[in-house]
């Protein structure tokens, strides 16, 4: 590793709040903390609001390589989507998600900004630029998770997306999860965690807990854009995103 390379490494962690590293090797080999207990017993999947299921029987498993045609048919069926009245409520264009058809790693968020309309591409602005060293401090890159948000357009002034909304778009949004198939699917924000959890607790009970999703584990954490009001919470979400990086590698073979 070049001085450069070290040095960028080190703002990625300093980004995330931690003052700094160790040569100890006690520090380097400490254990990972088991994971806290499910908040309110909140054990089973939900495909659609008020109705859990542990898998979309009308969906079956598909084997992973077949994941890039999936997302293209997906993304077909979708178009130039009317379904609800956000078409015709200013947004300019549909942002679908992007990154890797096989990810072993998903990030969902709430709905597209101001930068992510103008661009289709979700996370874009100020906030995915935070998200993406997030995803560096752990090893990995954007080409290697896949993100996308609960919604495909951008509310007006970024308001949360409404009931009626969440209730067209999100089977696209369960769609890509059920082509990708992710190991671990991160929550990003209140708004997406409540929406996929269908609860109300607030996002500092259930950040950093686990809880299985659609064959994964979804782990909710602070939304990117939170962390930007304050710093003070990248220490728990770089807390998470260990948790994340530990079940990616007892994911692997």
């Amino acid at each position: 590793m070049t001085r450069d390379d070290l040095a960028a490494h080190l703002e990625f962690f300093e980004a995330l709040g931690v003052g700094g590293v160790s040569r100890d090797p006690a520090w380097r080999n400490r254990p990972v903390p088991d994971p806290p207990p499910a908040a309110g017993g909140m054990t089973v999947l939900y495909q659609s609001a008020g109705e859990p299921r542990q898998a979309d029987a009308s969906t079956p498993p598909q084997p992973r390589g077949a994941a890039a045609p999936l997302l293209a048919a997906i993304r077909a069926d979708l178009g130039d989507c009317t379904r609800c009245k956000l078409h015709g409520l200013g947004r300019q264009q549909i942002v679908f998600g992007v990154g890797n058809p096989t990810a072993d790693l998903m990030f969902v968020g709430e709905a597209p900004g101001a930068d992510e309309d103008v661009q289709g591409i979700p996370f874009v602005g100020k906030a995915g630029q935070l998200l993406t060293k997030i995803i560096e401090a752990i090893g990995l890159t954007r080409s290697d998770v896949y993100i996308a948000n609960v919604i495909k357009c951008r509310p007006p002034g970024n308001r949360n997306p409404e009931p009626d909304e969440v209730a067209e778009c999100e089977p696209f949004l369960f769609r890509q999860i059920d082509a990708i198939r992710p190991k671990v699917i991160v929550a990003l924000g209140k708004f997406a965690a409540q929406s996929l959890l269908r609860t109300s607790e607030p996002i500092t009970r259930i950040r950093g807990r686990e809880f299985p999703f659609r064959d994964a584990v979804l782990l909710p954490t602070f939304h990117p854009a939170y962390l930007l009001r304050n710093p003070s919470a990248k220490r728990e979400v770089w807390e998470d995103m260990k948790r994340v990086r530990a079940l990616l590698s007892r994911a692997r073979p």
